[in-house]
């Protein structure tokens, strides 16, 4: 018996510390595959595609024009819209400033006038007052006289009124709506413009064109796609950890990743995200595990910058968990348990 015992405790001890010594101090693998971003990019208007400037496998820059549409139907109107709010723009101007010198002159000039033409038609007036008392006017001549007065005495009321307004300039209430107005004609005309921006795709990141959906000739609208870009930046290996291995895992943990078609290389990487929900072991995961285990979803993100991750690669990703303290050994606790 006491043989015995001595002989677990030196397997123990050989497992020990080959475990702690070996050259392989990862605790915890998971296996899945590189993941990224994709971006399924369409024309913001329906309009007949003219050019496109790109083909697969394309390597397309932030900003890169892609595709253009025809804008031979667009052009005017942006070009009527502009002209729209300038002559409003300058409508506003006017109220603005106000009666010019001249045009108050004129109106001094017709106040003038009229009043002239008032004293005229009421010294007639009085005239035939003085004949018609001595009965050498009719009185119908008379009555028309008065008329006469009345007629010249409101047209220089009139003048004069015009006059007033005229100095005083335009109201408010025009000016802000005549500014009102020239909202709206500046509003089409950005809206426009901004049609005439749209009708080039630009590509929105750094990315590689994917898929070339349409071509030149054929309608574009929002809802289909011109291209399809994945993004080169991040990647990242959508893992899965089991219940049990959740707790040694942290955000930021450093990692190492291994994948066949590089065999003789390893990438840098960090744990970016870790679910917070728990799940049934998906199908198309790899894992020792039970698929009827729970597991975590686990975005181990990647360090390429040569590019030579490519989607849906499968990948082993290895994390040293036990930070710098010599990893669990099963054989010590079986002896634990044997030991009288």
């Amino acid at each position: 018996m006491m043989a015995l015992v001595l002989a677990g405790v030196a397997a123990a001890g050989a497992t020990w510390w080959l475990v702690s010594r070996g050259p392989h101090r990862q605790d915890l693998v998971l296996y899945g595959n590189v993941d990224l971003r994709q971006v399924e990019l369409a024309f913001n208007n329906n309009e007949r595609i003219a050019v496109v400037l790109v083909q697969e496998g394309d390597r397309v820059k932030r900003g890169q024009i892609l595709a253009r549409l025809d804008t031979s139907r667009l052009e005017p109107q942006v070009a009527q819209a502009e002209a729209s709010a300038a002559a409003q723009r300058e409508a506003v101007e006017r109220l603005h400033n106000g009666s010019r010198p001249q045009e108050i002159a004129e109106a001094r000039a017709n106040v003038e006038s009229a009043q002239a033409d008032a004293i005229n038609a009421r010294g007639q007036y009085e005239r035939r007052e003085t004949l018609a008392a001595n009965s050498v006017l009719s009185q119908q001549d008379l009555e028309n006289a008065k008329a006469a007065v009345d007629v010249a005495e409101a047209k220089l009321a009139m003048n004069q009124k015009a006059l007033d307004l005229v100095i005083v300039g335009p109201r408010k209430e025009d000016i802000g709506q005549a500014e009102a107005v020239l909202r709206a004609d500046e509003a089409q005309a950005a809206f426009l413009r901004q049609e005439l921006a749209d009708a080039q795709l630009v590509a929105p990141v750094d990315a590689v064109v994917r898929t070339r959906l349409m071509e030149p000739g054929e309608m574009a609208s929002p809802q289909k796609p011109v291209f399809s870009l994945a993004v080169t930046d991040p990647k990242w290996v959508r893992a899965y950890v089991a219940e049990p291995d959740v707790g040694k895992l942290r955000t930021g943990m450093a990692a190492s990743i291994a994948l066949d078609s590089f065999p003789h290389k390893r990438f840098d990487g960090w744990v970016g995200f870790i679910s917070p929900v728990a799940e049934f072991t998906p199908k198309t995961v790899e894992t020792t595990e039970l698929r009827t285990s729970l597991v975590y979803e686990v975005r181990v993100f990647v360090k390429d910058p040569s590019d030579q991750l490519h989607l849906g690669s499968p990948a082993s990703v290895y994390l040293s968990t036990n930070d710098g303290k010599p990893p669990y050994s099963p054989g010590i606790a079986a002896i634990a348990r044997v030991q009288p």
